[in-house]
């Protein structure tokens, strides 16, 4: 306290003008339109600047919380378009049943749209990642509290990214599509040709289409897509595109390298897909002694 009236005391003179000029600004803007009219104008638009700053800074400090939303709702409307497109094929192949006495448009096609969900999305932010390793994985923040399981799926917003490996109560790892032991059942989907995708190494945009026949007609561009023969990932998921295709004197089939759909150096939000019917299938195919796809 001692200090503070020496300071005071010290700065007396320059204190009392400060205060002099505070109240001379204050006499002229109260009693002059103008002066004041101009002050409140200047003080607006300072204070304006200041709160829009104060909001920046908000929002980013929200960011995450926004994204995590978003997300969710994204994984909500991604399931909704599996549904209809599984609606889709089924109505189509139902066309082809010449047994039906109802139309494919109506009963069956109504019960598929207000029934159970086949596959259900679980959105997961991406907390570590490798793409240039020979065998290549990613950290996911979501885990068994979520409703991941170990052999889930996992895709982006643009394609296909790998599988669930492990699973603690809150995060997740997942086998890249970029992993040595990774395969994937694919399809060109302008001719329906079945075939299975793996990395090689190297090249992280690149994998290679294998056992697609000789006899079948392949384009650069020609898109690839998950099969759907297996119980982990929904038919046409998109994987990538055709490169190139070679044909080579010591083997049965094409060369096909794939330019795929997923930049996994940009990775940052992804889905886990739940497929509700995995169980039965697995258990069917299993007593039946047959093989399950990659």
């Amino acid at each position: 306290m001692r200090n503070l009236f020496a300071f005071i005391y010290r700065f007396r003179a320059f204190l009392v003008f400060v205060l002099l000029e505070a109240l001379c600004i204050y006499l002229i803007v109260q009693y002059n339109t103008y002066q004041g009219a101009a002050f409140f104008n200047s003080a607006n638009r300072y204070v304006g600047r200041v709160l829009e700053f104060q909001s920046g800074v908000t929002d980013y400090f929200s960011l995450a919380t926004v994204n995590n939303t978003l997300a969710r709702e994204n994984a909500l409307l991604r399931q909704e378009v599996m549904k209809y497109k599984q609606v889709s094929i089924t109505a189509s192949t139902s066309k082809l049943d010449t047994t039906l006495v109802v139309p494919a448009d109506t009963t069956i096609v109504d019960s598929l749209r207000t029934g159970p969900q086949t596959f259900i999305l679980h959105a997961g932010k991406v907390i570590n990642n490798s793409v240039r390793r020979t065998n290549n994985y990613l950290t996911l923040s979501i885990g068994t509290k979520d409703g991941v399981q170990p052999g889930m799926g996992v895709i982006a917003s643009n394609g296909v990214v790998g599988r669930v490996k492990t699973v603690s109560d809150n995060y997740s790892t997942v086998t890249s599509l970029l992993h040595s032991q990774m395969l994937i059942s694919a399809k060109v989907k302008r001719n329906e040709t079945f075939g299975t995708i793996k990395w090689q190494g190297g090249d992280y945009r690149m994998a290679i289409l294998d056992y697609i026949p000789l006899h079948v007609k392949l384009a650069k561009g020609d898109t690839v897509v998950t099969s759907g023969y297996n119980t982990v990932f929904p038919e046409g998921i998109m994987v990538g595109t055709v490169s190139s295709v070679t044909r080579e004197a010591d083997k049965s089939f094409f060369t096909v390298k794939v330019k795929l759909a997923v930049d996994f150096v940009q990775l940052s939000y992804v889905y886990v897909v739940e497929n509700t019917q995995k169980a039965e299938r697995d258990t069917l195919e299993h007593n039946a002694g047959i093989l399950p796809n990659e």
